[in-house]
């Protein structure tokens, strides 16, 4: 597994799979705009999801993955005992950054049902801002779920 960060990838064909049954789950259920990454593997993740519904998908550089500096690229196995580099995006900063995408939503979208696309950790920074956590007290989410926050 590689350390993707901030890089563009692709969806593989089980993201794609994950995709379309996360699109079909979802029939029914209201939703006003999506909103995604501006990374590809997120947006055409959203794409796939708002296709079905003929809807467009708004981006985003504020649900970015976080930067792994110079961890990005890097084999993850490799990486446990190597000294954390400096120019990895902080937890403060992953935090500050879910701040602003909440005031964007809230901004854009007033009293609208958003869903929106993003990567693991930011995810997790949005839920922490949203309830008032610390990162480290929020799950991990695994690919295609939808947690639903309100704000």
């Amino acid at each position: 597994m590689i350390m993707q960060g901030q890089t563009q990838g692709r969806l593989s064909r089980e993201g794609e799979r994950q995709a379309r049954q996360l699109a079909e789950r979802l029939d029914g259920t209201h939703i006003d705009a999506f909103v995604s990454s501006d990374l590809r593997r997120a947006f055409d993740t959203a794409a796939i999801i708002a296709g079905r519904r003929r809807m467009a998908v708004a981006v985003t550089p504020l649900l970015r993955e976080r930067d792994w500096g110079d961890f990005t690229g890097r084999y993850i196995p490799d990486l446990k005992d190597e000294p954390w580099p400096e120019n990895v995006e902080t937890a403060d900063s992953l935090c500050e950054r879910a701040r602003r995408f909440i005031g964007y939503i809230k901004r854009e979208y007033p009293g609208k049902c958003v869903l929106a696309v993003g990567h693991g950790i930011i995810n997790k920074a949005v839920q922490a801002v949203c309830h008032g956590r610390p990162m480290s007290g929020i799950a991990r989410m695994d690919n295609a779920e939808v947690r639903v926050l309100v704000f």
